[in-house]
């Protein structure tokens, strides 16, 4: 493609509300433009990049034996309202009336339609399994839109649907996904890490993310340095410590915090390491009061005490709730005397003494001993892992941090969507049973703008050559040169000739800047054709990831790099870890 027969309105400086690297070099490499909040549209070069993402998507769904179709994007209420879903999916869900007052949702995902789909047409056990898959537009009102791509309200998802007669053909194709997923992203040339996750509104009981490792990542992950055991920092487990043995205090004291709110304020007043206080949070579980114990520097992950109280809803208590159940201003809650049920974190239970709120305005106790001065209603893993905490599934394994942003999600759903809408099948004794079924997504357009949080430098992008939109810069620097214009005619031939794609800058431009916007652009190699080098018979060939320009024949620089490129576009990054 020849810049100057195409739209590529590269900028100097990015927009105000652009804050992450992949917003701010797409919209100045002339990759996207925004429309409305959290809405773009994709120029030539960003819609090229979709386009390469979902080839290879569709090239390994296909592989996997998965089929593709294509759903409406308005959908009726009523298949929500069959779910569920309808009033459970909250203000991200884009409702509207239709002329005839019809009500109707632009979709943000598809499981209620797909499965009205395979509920009016697969009757047998001998249909299933099956799995449908789509790359479709959504969209999802979110309130706060950032970051471009990676947070947007309209986006591009590849999601796809199976469907099965037992629960262990469901999990064998949830680990065919599994490693579906893996070896898309691989192509794509990402660094990722599949991860155990929350399932979220989504509903099922098994899922994985599958994380781009980037430090402007929006998630926080660990993992083992030992074993493949990997999750997000809210979903992850911990190993429960071993118990210590330690004599209990001779008695709790009670000591004056005055005005000392936070872990912090106590722990600098006291002298003492916020490891040996212990933060005591109210929360309402369905609407009752409990109180959760964690050790001082630690979070609590509410993911976790939502699932071990089997509540639907886990809320932090206002400040009134929680003066009404403690008698004490927030700040200075304890599990002394407490009159609700108190859920203590596992690491407590090493712990002989440790201080904590008196349930009294600026009053803490200290020499706090359980079983002795309180007994926990339960003790579990209610506390968000960390970089160093040891590993659940292996021996002497400790976890590593890492940020991440989330690109894939495979869930298995079991039956929770057939139950409720009815998609039934019957068995080989002719008994009606609910399809078991799994979910699996790509965040297309979030891929785009996960490479580029992955590969960049100050100068601007650095694609992976699998999803480039381009392969090769190819920079006329002498516009009005006959000679230079016709070696650059004749490797653009030539390379095009090979199947290299080509991006030929023969703008009427000094070379300064067109060096500038190859490097803003990003494309994994640059050929310069100048001049002085033509006078030698040379070209300048430059990768877009090292520093160093080679000086290479005219003659060779077409096979040279035809050979590379090929040898890098299926990806390079391995597959890693696999499903629990």
């Amino acid at each position: 493609m020849r810049l100057t027969k195409t739209l590529v309105p590269t900028l100097k400086e990015a927009p105000a509300e652009a804050e992450v690297p992949s917003h701010i070099l797409m919209v100045r490499g002339g990759y996207l433009r925004k429309v409305a909040a959290g809405i773009y549209s994709f120029l030539p070069l960003g819609w090229k990049v979709i386009q390469k993402v979902s080839r290879i998507i569709r090239e390994e769904m296909n592989r996997a034996g998965a089929s593709e179709v294509f759903l409406p994007a308005v959908v009726p209420a009523e298949l929500w309202q069959q779910s569920g879903r309808w009033d459970q999916y909250g203000a991200q869900l884009l409702r509207f009336k239709d002329r005839k007052s019809a009500d109707f949702v632009i979709g943000p995902t598809h499981e209620e339609v797909i499965v009205d789909l395979v509920r009016g047409d697969v009757r047998s056990y001998r249909q299933l399994p099956l799995n449908l898959y789509q790359i479709q537009t959504k969209f999802r009102d979110e309130l706060r839109p950032r970051a471009g791509l990676m947070r947007g309200r309209e986006f591009i998802m590849k999601d796809a649907y199976s469907f099965h007669a037992t629960d262990e053909d469901a999990h064998r194709e949830y680990r065919n996904m599994y490693d579906t997923y893996s070896r898309i992203f691989a192509r794509c040339g990402l660094a990722f890490r599949a991860v155990e996750a929350d399932t979220g509104n989504i509903g099922g009981s098994l899922s994985h993310e599958f994380q781009v490792l980037a430090e402007t990542g929006e998630d926080a992950l660990v993992a083992c340095d030992t074993c493949q055991y990997a999750a997000n920092v809210e979903q992850a487990n911990v190993r429960a410590p071993g118990v210590r043995a330690a004599s209990a205090p001779a008695s709790l004291e009670k000591i004056a915090t005055p005005g000392k709110h936070t872990i912090g304020d106590v722990s600098q007043f006291l002298g003492v390491a916020p490891t040996a206080l212990v933060k005591t949070l109210i929360y309402l579980a369905d609407g009752k009061p409990v109180a959760v114990l964690v050790r001082g520097d630690r979070t609590v992950n509410e993911i976790k005490v939502r699932a071990a109280l089997g509540a639907k809803e886990l809320v932090l208590a206002t400040d009134r709730t929680v003066q009404d159940v403690t008698g004490a201003p927030v700040g200075f809650a304890g599990p002394v005397g407490l009159k609700v049920p108190v859920y203590c974190d596992v690491e407590l239970g090493e712990r002989a003494d440790f201080i904590a709120g008196a349930n009294e305005a600026d009053m803490h106790h200290r020499g706090v001993a359980p079983n002795r001065d309180f007994v926990a209603t339960a003790m579990g893993d209610y506390r968000q892992a960390a970089p160093g905490d040891a590993c659940p599934r292996c021996d002497g394994g400790h976890f590593r941090g890492y940020r991440g942003i989330e690109v894939g999600h495979v869930f298995f759903l079991g039956t929770k969507y057939s139950e409720s809408m009815k998609a039934t099948f019957l068995d080989g004794e002719g008994k009606e049973k609910p399809m078991i079924m799994g979910c699996y997504g790509i965040g297309v357009t979030r891929i785009a703008a996960a490479a580029i949080e992955q590969n960049h430098d100050a100068d601007g992008i650095m694609w992976p050559v699998p999803i480039a939109p381009y392969e090769v810069s190819l920079l006329l620097l002498q516009h009005g040169d006959p000679k230079v214009t016709e070696v650059c005619e004749r490797i653009y031939a030539e390379l095009e000739g090979a199947g290299v794609e080509v991006l030929y800058d023969d703008r009427d431009e000094r070379a300064g800047v067109k060096f500038k916007d190859s490097d803003l652009i990003g494309l994994p190699y640059r050929i310069a054709v100048g001049k002085k080098g033509v006078a030698e018979g040379l070209v300048e060939l430059k990768s877009r990831r090292s520093p160093e320009v080679q000086k290479v024949k005219i003659d060779d620089v077409v096979a040279l790099l035809a050979d590379r490129v090929r040898a890098e576009r299926q990806g390079t990054v391995p597959v890693t870890g696999s499903p629990a």
